[in-house]
């Protein structure tokens, strides 16, 4: 079985397509009329037709139904001393005039046998270059396909003005094929489908056992690999004439395929994804299979792009991090297909709900994520900063500035976009950056890595960001304390506890993400319910989502926390209980007061007072306080960081959602004119605090 392609997905919003039909696919070997393909192709046709489709079709066959014709008509006519003589070929133009005839009722008999209404028009190399023409031809065809007519346009041979018509290669265009691309061009085609005698694009001729069915075309490596054979036993061009007019429609804007015209139902499987025949596309390069690179090539790469990046100047950096935010942008349709197809994975695996909701890129995610990165290149150049000037003695003068800290790696499940996050940062940081992100989103993080990387410029080079892909798993990762600086894991529980005790590596963990809102016996009870609402039910699965309610005393058996329990309730949220609520509010009792839930569910507890708060918050809670404000606020981009690389429940070197700030360390910089110690005898140290003052 084929079987869907999720490279393909975009089909499924083709309205507009071309199809075009080889000589070879309307006739048979012997030249006689193939009627069961031909029929079989109306049917095609009439289906997408019905399912609203709008279909043209371009098609040939004319020249050689026509000379078949004209060889019986002679035979007939001829005596059997004229059957003895040298027989003259036709004039090719006179088998098209009378091919094109017969083509066209054949096609308009089959055609109304199933109820739809074809529609001829020829046209030559010449009409092309009259404007005037082309805009005819342009309201034409949309009149056409408004009354559910299917348009038929072959080359208008028996006129040609071509000097050689079925030799000559000059012009707008030279055969059907390339009359194909460009009338998919010229009428704004979603897709154009190329019709063959053979399943797509070989590596080599067909009949050649070890030649391989291609089915993306990847101009950069299969240029100047594939062998082709023999041109078409019938037409014109053959398969180099349809990848010829392949290539320039796809790298116009329109994608192909090249496929069988001879399998049943071929052109219905290729709308629906199926892989079948050669895919032509202008962003095939994206989809190149990343060699497969150790962890450690990777490190010592991202170490060198890094120090290229710190070299660049303030302005060159933020041009980059632009350049990233207009890619992500430009390519969001690709990611969109990319990050479905990883979805519908996961959800055909039975994965969690709760990661499922990470996993996917809702709409509007793209411009979000890319709107970020611009607010982050904006922001003022966080290396090189001066933290601290010093004169250590006259004419010796130190500083401590902020510098990146080298190589990160950092590990993560679910969120795609927290590769981007953590890329922008690693950028406007200047340092080196190795991922490691969940199977669960594979499709997602290699297709957001090629456009993030492809946008880095080759000043730099897009190695500065690694995407760990080969058999290496984190363990093996977790051994490079030589050339990775920085663990970061953004996880579960689980994970970030399993990195900790596994590396000699510093670990940046987001441990636990219980975030508590507690209800005092003196809260407004509306405003309170409005944050609490807020911070359970507005993204459940967030990190910064409530986890557990914990409420004074003195508000059991009240109104105010009688209404909030029930809106909760309302809005979907199963309540579990700490050992005291669940007995003064009849709740299930909770599993843990140490539990991460990432759902539509809580922890209610009651306590005495604010003091009883803050000890159970300082033993379950994370790293930020927030004052009549929900939790949902902890965040890198609300808080201004312009992205966050996660967030830190550490108490050291970084706490809360950290941004670039948290990537970067410090380095000492001491400018003298030659200066020795020399036991100290000829310093005299003055230790003058010289922060607030400009340096020539």
């Amino acid at each position: 079985m084929n079987g869907t392609d999720p490279s393909r997905g975009f089909f499924k919003d083709v309205k507009r397509l071309i199809i075009k039909v080889g000589t070879a696919v309307v006739t048979r070997t012997d030249g006689r009329l193939a009627l069961g393909r031909l029929g079989a192709l109306c049917e095609q046709i009439k289906d997408l037709n019905s399912l609203g489709y709008e279909v043209i079709v371009v098609t040939s066959g004319a020249v050689g139904l026509g000379r078949q014709r004209l060889k019986y008509r002679r035979l007939v006519n001829s005596s059997f001393a004229d059957l003895q003589k040298p027989q003259v070929d036709f004039d090719g133009k006179a088998c098209a005039a009378v091919g094109q005839n017969n083509l066209m009722a054949l096609y308009d008999t089959l055609f109304s046998q199933l109820d739809v209404t074809s529609a001829q028009l020829l046209v030559t190399d010449s009409d092309f270059r009259d404007k005037g023409f082309r805009k005819q031809l342009d309201e034409t065809v949309k009149s056409l396909l408004a009354l559910r007519v299917v348009p038929i346009f072959n080359e208008n041979d028996a006129v040609s003005t071509r000097r050689a018509p079925y030799e000559d290669s000059s012009g707008i265009f030279w055969d059907n094929d390339s009359l194909a691309a460009l009338l998919a061009l010229e009428l704004k085609a979603d897709l154009l489908v190329l019709l063959s005698d053979v399943e797509g694009l070989y590596s080599g001729p067909p009949s050649d056992p070890q030649s391989k069915l291609i089915h993306t075309y990847i101009k950069e490596i299969h240029q100047s690999e594939i062998t082709f054979g023999d041109k078409s036993r019938v037409g014109r061009g053959g398969m180099t004439a349809k990848v010829k007019a392949a290539v320039n429609a796809a790298y116009a804007g329109i994608p192909v395929v090249i496929t069988s015209g001879y399998a049943p139902e071929n052109i219905m499987k290729v709308l629906q994804g199926e892989r079948v025949g050669t895919l032509f596309h202008q962003d095939a390069h994206l989809w190149l299979p990343v060699k497969e690179v150790s962890g450690r090539e990777m490190a010592v790469a991202a170490r060198e792009s890094s120090r290229r990046l710190q070299a660049l100047s303030s302005q060159d950096r933020k041009k980059i991090l632009l350049g990233v935010a207009d890619a992500l942008e430009a390519n969001e349709k690709l990611i969109k297909i990319e990050n479905e197809a990883d979805v519908a994975a996961a959800q055909q695996a039975g994965l969690e709900k709760s990661l499922i909701s990470r996993l996917a890129l809702k709409p509007g995610k793209i411009e979000s994520l890319a709107n970020s990165i611009r607010v982050l290149a904006n922001m003022e150049d966080p290396i090189g900063r001066v933290l601290k000037r010093t004169e250590l003695a006259d004419g010796l003068l130190l500083e401590k500035t902020s510098s990146p800290l080298g190589v990160l790696l950092i590990v993560f499940e679910s969120r795609p976009d927290a590769l981007v996050q953590i890329a922008s940062l690693a950028i406007r940081s200047g340092n080196g950056l190795l991922l490691k992100g969940g199977k669960e989103a594979k499709r997602s993080n290699a297709i957001l890595h090629k456009v993030i990387t492809t946008a880095i410029p080759d000043t730099v080079g897009g190695r500065l960001i690694g995407l760990v892909t080969s058999r290496d798993e984190i363990p093996d990762l977790l051994k490079l304390d030589d050339v990775i600086d920085l663990v970061i894991p953004r996880g579960s529980n689980k994970l970030v506890s399993q990195i900790k005790s596994s590396t000699k590596i510093p670990v940046l963990g987001h441990a636990d993400g219980i975030c508590h809102v507690y209800v005092d016996k003196s809260a407004n009870m509306e405003m309170a319910k409005r944050v609490v609402l807020d911070a359970k039910i507005d993204y459940p699965a967030a990190c910064n989502a409530m986890e557990t309610l914990l409420v004074h005393q003195d508000l059991v058996q009240t109104a105010g926390l009688n209404e909030l329990i029930v809106d909760l309730r309302t809005e979907g949220v199963t309540l579990f209980g700490g050992q005291r609520a669940c007995k003064e509010l009849n709740l299930p009792e909770a599993h843990s007061l140490h539990h991460e839930y990432n759902s539509m569910a809580c922890t209610v507890e009651i306590v005495d007072d604010v003091h009883a708060a803050i000890n159970h918050i300082h033993q379950h809670g994370s790293a930020a306080v927030f004052h009549n404000a929900s939790t949902r606020f902890c965040d890198g981009a609300r808080f201004g960081l312009g992205a966050e690389v996660g967030i830190s429940t550490s108490r050291i070197h970084a706490r809360g959602p950290v941004g670039v700030e948290g990537l970067l360390t410090t380095k000492w910089i001491l400018r003298g004119s030659g200066q020795v110690v020399s036991g100290d005898k000829g310093v005299i140290y003055t230790h003058k605090d010289m922060t607030l003052q400009s340096v020539d």
